[in-house]
């Protein structure tokens, strides 16, 4: 049996995700979906406490389940946070498929998606530290849960949802490094 975390440890890990929401995403703006869900509070935060991908996966389960069946106007997201599980990036990345897989046995298959963010994101194409990857870039790796129907309605508010990451790449290349590390977006809980 693998060791977990404390819930002093399960604690700061929603913290420092919360933070990284809060100073990256809203504040920098690579979300404009995000903001509003953030101020009506209609965001949950899970941490899967083990290092087992199975166990990560059955959470997973679960939480795509209680989304689901949530009722929209109080629930549109959930944020999967697993602290301790797949701190290779590629194998989370691989991972991934796995995910998609209980979409569709849940039949949730266009009715919910997950998304994907890791401390170590790397897109296709770019090397370690280019600084377009710090746009997928969280404390721990993270699931993030949201409904299709939130998403088209907000691509539909939103006038050039499509040109989103190559904003975030400007932002992100006129912030530069030092400017990413003076958000404190980093993790306290070692993985």
């Amino acid at each position: 049996m693998t060791k977990g975390l404390t819930q002093s440890q399960e604690r700061t890990a929603i913290e420092d995700t919360q933070k990284w929401l809060l100073q990256a995403v809203v504040g920098l703006n690579l979300c404009p979906f995000a903001k509003a869900v953030v101020v009506k509070d209609m965001l949950r935060y899970r941490v899967c406490a083990s290092t087992e991908p199975a166990d990560l996966l059955a959470m997973l389960r679960q939480e795509l389940q209680h989304l689901a069946e949530a009722d929209p106007d109080k629930l549109d997201t959930t944020l999967l946070i697993a602290p301790k599980a797949l701190p290779d990036f590629l194998d989370f990345n691989d991972f991934l498929a796995d995910c998609d897989e209980v979409l569709t046995d849940l039949a949730l298959d266009g009715v919910l998606q997950v998304a994907d963010f890791h401390p170590r994101y790397q897109f296709g194409g770019t090397q370690v530290d280019d600084i377009e990857n710090f746009t997928n870039r969280t404390p721990y790796p993270t699931l993030h849960l949201l409904r299709e129907a939130s998403i088209d309605k907000a691509v539909q508010a939103y006038p050039d949802a499509s040109l989103i990451f190559e904003r975030n790449i400007e932002v992100l290349n006129k912030l530069g490094h030092a400017g990413w590390a003076a958000l404190g977006v980093g993790a306290r809980v070692g993985m």
